[in-house]
């Protein structure tokens, strides 16, 4: 079973509430549209000038649902100004439909479309963003963000399940955007927002459930930099996902719960059976952003059955062969000042026509060591494969997978995992000025 100690341990924000989903097609049904472009909105509801905003179908934070062994057919349209692409966070799928533009396909153009046909392999919830190399920080800061979840053919019994996607925004005081930095003049810590939104809608949302009800949240971080501590205030919660992959259930520590850009958390909360109980979603930024706030109202439902885990994900490995794994020095060095190469890793920038960080067979275990020797946290997602964090005399890991890891300041952790998705991969920066700026680097599984 997980515990305290390791999910504290070895875990090391912002939220978003109601928007409207598209639920993709059958498989032989027509795709889903994905239309990027400008669509310029009122974020603050004080503000006296709209922000110019970048949205898919004139909405923010879309989430598109399919069921577990669907096809996912979804066609980007870009009408913005700028070449794109789509990522999908955290999906373990083809490697042609990873959605690096630069590396696994050519970037879209203004004015064209490109087709995403696949078959996400898990259930879970992740991420839709755009991923050009040198130029995703950008579209993603003016909205193009949302959620992809692939429902399990037997999910929990819950009252209501409710995806919230947390952004922040940097507004001017009249409430539009403010004006985006040249790559060379980024602060370090990247493009922290001041104003801060959940599904694109100020805070706090309100939610209701009947008294003795449960909710499954679905909690995602569509930074671009901001990293928080999530707490649950006069809430049962337990979490059942990481990243996308199921874990066994425990209760956050302290009620609290670290998310960094790119992190995903899949949570049941119980409610009280008495009308008019109340709790809160807080952002611990300053003395605390209530994101969320609930209630219990109406009549009070029938018991509920115990809490339990979701099933194990069975196609991820049982066991990682340490004793014969590839191993790899990963080394991020950054001075933001640099007028050339602000970020590095193993004294390079990101370039796809350099050399791989490491070439392996299909099926080959791989550890890789990752030396933050910056004065910043650095989050990181390997793209294509979920890994585990591993103990510091790599003799065992933490009981749940990842896809991104936070390596603290002047720090190393070692993540391992099974290189069985053929492909070119990303190891990559989540802050998006970073890996604009070249903080990215990427393997080879033939």
């Amino acid at each position: 079973m997980i515990t305290r100690r390791a999910v504290t341990a070895g875990l090391a924000t912002t939220l978003i509430a109601f928007p409207r989903e598209a639920r993709a097609q059958a498989p032989d049904g027509p795709e889903q549209v994905l239309a990027a472009k400008p669509t310029p909105m009122r974020l603050r509801p004080d503000a006296a000038a709209e922000a110019d905003v970048w949205a898919f179908n004139g909405t923010l934070s879309p989430m598109v649902r399919i069921k577990h062994g669907a096809e996912l057919r979804l066609k980007l349209q870009n009408d913005t100004s700028l070449p794109l692409s789509l990522h999908f966070h955290g999906v373990r799928g083809p490697n042609a439909m990873d959605g690096v533009g630069g590396l696994t396909q050519e970037p879209v153009p203004a004015g064209k479309s490109h087709d995403y046909r696949f078959t996400p392999p898990d259930a879970g919830t992740f991420l839709i963003r755009p991923s050009v190399l040198g130029g995703s920080a950008e579209p993603m800061e003016r909205g193009l963000s949302g959620l992809l979840i692939v429902e399990e053919a037997n999910p929990p019994q819950v009252d209501r399940d409710i995806a919230l996607l947390v952004d922040d925004w940097r507004l001017s005081d009249d409430g539009s955007l403010a004006p985006f930095d040249k790559p060379t003049e980024t602060a370090p810590a990247g493009r922290l927002g001041s104003w801060l939104g959940v599904n694109g809608k100020a805070t706090p949302q309100r939610i209701e459930a009947p008294p003795g009800g449960r909710l499954r949240l679905r909690l995602a971080n569509a930074c671009n930099a901001r990293t928080m501590r999530l707490r649950f205030d006069g809430l049962k919660a337990y979490v059942i996902a990481i990243d996308g992959q199921p874990t066994s259930t425990f209760e956050p520590l302290r009620a609290s719960l670290p998310f960094a850009p790119g992190s995903r958390y899949d949570l049941l909360v119980d409610f009280a059976p008495d009308a008019g109980a109340a709790g809160a979603v807080m952002a611990m930024i300053g003395d605390g952003i209530p994101l969320v706030e609930m209630v219990t109202a109406g009549e009070r439902r029938p018991e509920l059955p115990a809490v339990a885990p979701l099933p194990a994900n069975s196609k991820l490995p049982k066991t990682i062969r340490l004793q014969s794994a590839a191993r790899k020095d990963v080394v991020i060095k950054g001075d933001p000042k640099a007028p050339r190469v602000p970020w590095s890793i193993n004294g390079a920038a990101g370039s796809p026509t350099g050399q791989a960080l490491v070439r392996v067979k299909r099926g080959t275990p791989v550890v890789l060591a990752l030396t933050n020797q910056t004065a910043l946290v650095q989050p990181m997602h390997l793209h294509g494969h979920s890994f585990r964090l591993l103990h510091p005399l790599d003799d065992g890991w933490e009981p749940y997978w990842l896809d991104t890891v936070q390596v603290p300041e002047n720090r190393t952790v070692r993540v391992a995992f099974l290189a069985d998705n053929p492909g070119k991969w990303l190891l990559a920066s989540t802050v998006m000025e970073r890996f604009d700026a070249g903080l990215w680097t990427w393997i080879e599984v033939t």
